[in-house]
C-alpha cells in the first residue's frame, strides 16, 4: 500500500472511529438514561431493548443492518459498501464499550444536547467514505438516486421510530425525543454539507467586464455571461452567472463592491453542484 493510500485509509478510519465515540457518549451517556430513543437503526435497536432487556443494543443493531446492507450492496458504490461494514462494527463496538456520565438532569437541555452531539457525530462519520451503517445507507441510496437531504430523510425515518415510541412508551418521553431528533437533523446537514456548501450568484452591473475579470482571476472561478434585456427599460444587457463556495462568498462580495457598489447582486443555496473543481456531490 503507497503512503498516499495508507494516509487516506487512516483519515477515514479516524472520521468513523471519532464519529462513533461521539455518538456512542450520547446514546449511553444521554439517550438511555433518559430513557429517550434515537433514530434509525440505533432507536429501533433501543426500542427493542427497551421491551427486552435482555437483548443488547449492539446485537441489535447489527440484525437490523442486515437486510440494509443488502441494499446498500445493490445500490450504493462498493467502496462505500466495503467502508460501511468497517463503520458499522466500530460504530457498534463503540455503543458496547464507551460509557461517559453527563451530568445534565433536565431533559429538555438533555434533549438539545443529544442532538448537538449525536448530530455532530453521525455528520463527522458520514464526512467519511463510508458510513456507521443503519439508515446511513438508506439515506445515502435516496441523496444519490432523488437528491433528497440526508437530514430530510433521516428526520422521516424518525418520526416512524417516534410514533413507536410514543404509543408503546411515555408520550412526554417521545416529545423530548422530537427535539433531539429535530436539533440532530440539522447538526447533520450543518456538519457534512456546511462550509462546503455552494452559492449560485447572479450579477447586473453596467461594469460586467471588470466583475467578470476580477472574478476569474482573483478567484479563480469560471462565470456564465447570459443576455438579458430590461422589462422596463427595455435595454440590452448581459448577466453574471458564477458559483462560489460559502467560503468565498465574503471575497466575492469585496470584488464586486469595490468595482461597482451600485451592482444588483442576487445569492441563493444550492442544493448540489455537480463540475469540476466547484463540485460538492458527496464522495459516497
Amino acid at each position: 500500500m503507497s503512503k498516499e493510500n495508507l494516509t487516506h485509509v487512516m483519515w477515514n478510519l479516524s472520521l468513523i472511529i471519532v464519529g462513533s465515540i461521539i455518538c456512542a457518549t450520547g446514546i449511553n451517556g444521554i439517550l438511555i438514561p433518559r430513557e429517550f430513543v434515537s433514530g434509525g437503526a440505533a432507536g429501533l435497536a433501543l426500542v427493542i431493548h427497551y421491551l427486552v432487556p435482555q437483548l443488547g443494543i449492539g446485537v441489535l443493531y447489527f440484525l437490523l443492518n442486515i437486510p440494509l446492507f443488502v441494499l446498500g450492496w445493490k445500490f450504493v458504490g462498493r467502496r462505500f459498501f466495503m467502508w460501511s461494514i468497517a463503520g458499522m462494527l466500530i460504530f457498534t463496538a463503540a455503543i458496547q464499550w464507551v460509557h461517559v456520565f453527563i451530568p445534565v438532569n433536565d431533559k429538555l437541555l438533555s434533549a438539545l444536547l443529544a442532538g448537538i452531539v449525536i448530530g455532530t457525530g453521525f455528520g463527522i462519520i458520514l464526512r467519511s467514505v463510508g458510513s456507521a451503517g443503519g439508515t446511513d445507507i438508506l439515506c445515502v441510496i435516496l441523496l444519490k438516486r432523488f437528491s433528497i437531504r440526508l437530514g430530510t430523510t433521516i428526520l422521516a425515518f424518525n418520526c416512524l421510530v417516534l410514533l413507536a415510541a410514543a404509543v408503546l412508551f411515555s408520550l412526554e418521553n417521545a416529545l423530548f425525543t422530537m427535539i433531539y431528533m429535530y436539533v440532530s437533523s440539522h447538526i447533520l446537514n450543518l456538519v457534512v454539507t456546511g462550509l462546503s456548501q455552494r452559492k449560485a450568484v447572479l450579477i447586473i452591473s453596467k461594469f460586467r467586464e471588470e466583475i467578470a475579470t476580477g472574478i476569474m482571476h482573483e478567484m479563480n472561478r469560471g462565470i456564465t455571461v447570459i443576455p438579458a434585456k430590461g422589462g422596463y427599460t427595455g435595454e440590452e444587457g448581459e448577466l453574471i452567472y458564477t458559483v462560489v463556495s460559502f467560503r468565498e462568498l465574503a471575497r466575492l462580495k469585496r470584488i464586486i463592491n469595490a468595482i461597482d457598489s451600485n451592482a444588483f447582486v442576487v445569492i441563493t443555496d444550492t442544493l448540489e453542484v455537480m463540475g469540476h473543481r466547484i463540485g460538492n456531490q458527496p464522495h459516497w
